[in-house]
């Protein structure tokens, strides 16, 4: 139902499980191939987000498919339970005041905190059933020199924010301080000192 829509259809419309508001539609991650984007961007209630996010953000993804009609009011309905939409909630990376969804992440360049481009997201890992780590490609001069693997697991907790229209995230530091983290070495299944 979702994909009959356009995004200009959906945007500055509230969003409604029953009876419930769950926020506003903002817009959706920029991306030239329009099949890669599968959520919409959500401002989220600030009751909402209390009651149903472990730690309440100010937006998160809702994906397309949920929607299940544009009402005559002008609002959207979507097709599943608050409990679902929490259950997805669950299933995001947590970016600033934001939840992100896997296919808002996939594709994204990843940029130092000086702005130096050093990959792409290809792939996202979970560690007991949360997302701990983005498998970055890297770019073939920063893998080659610092010498680091082709892919690497950054650790999601050093992604500091995330550019809607440039289709970036950035690190909160270097990849040189990313990669001398006890967490990085875990999730690349190295050596760590005690």
């Amino acid at each position: 139902m979702a994909d009959e829509y356009k995004i200009e259809q959906l945007i500055d419309r509230e969003v409604y499980v029953g009876g419930k508001l769950v926020g506003t539609v903002r817009g959706q991650r920029f991306n030239p191939r329009p099949d890669h984007v599968r959520s919409l961007r959500l401002d989220v209630m600030p009751e909402v987000a209390d009651e149903y996010m472990r730690k309440p953000a100010f937006s998160a993804p809702l994906a397309k498919e949920l929607i299940h009609s544009l009402q005559p009011d002008g609002t959207i309905r979507i097709s599943k339970s608050m409990r679902e939409l929490q259950r997805r909630w669950r299933n995001t990376i947590r970016i600033e005041e934001g939840l992100y969804a896997p296919d808002e992440m996939l594709g994204r360049a990843v940029m130092d905190n000086d702005s130096n481009e050093i990959g792409t997201v290809v792939d996202l890992q979970k560690v007991k059933r949360t997302f701990k780590g983005a498998v970055v490609k890297l770019l073939p001069r920063v893998s080659s020199r610092m010498g680091l693997p082709e892919e690497i697991l950054i650790p999601v907790d050093q992604f500091s924010k995330t550019t809607a229209r440039l289709d970036e995230v950035i690190l909160s530091s270097t990849l040189e301080r990313v990669v001398a983290l006890t967490s990085y070495a875990r999730l690349n299944g190295l050596e760590v000192e005690e």
